[in-house]
């Protein structure tokens, strides 16, 4: 069970990391070199669906991160 738990840790963990890094355009400091500079705009289409996809990827890592450390003792 601890061997699933990890590998689907790795999995859950890769896909936020792909999730974040395909929201990071045009926020942050990037206004300060050329990007988007508005404070708020609503998340249409794809961009909601990587939204939503990034919290429950966050969510799922968490989750399974407790369950290990039951697990471990």
């Amino acid at each position: 069970m601890k061997e699933v738990l990890t590998i689907s840790q790795i999995i859950v963990a890769c896909l936020l990391v792909v999730f974040i890094l395909l929201q990071a355009k045009g926020v942050g400091l990037s206004s300060t070199f050329g990007g988007e500079g508005a404070v708020y705009r609503s998340r249409r289409g794809v961009e909601k669906i990587l939204f939503f996809s990034t919290i429950t990827c966050a969510f799922l890592f968490m989750a399974i991160a407790l369950a290990l450390v039951v697990i471990s003792g």
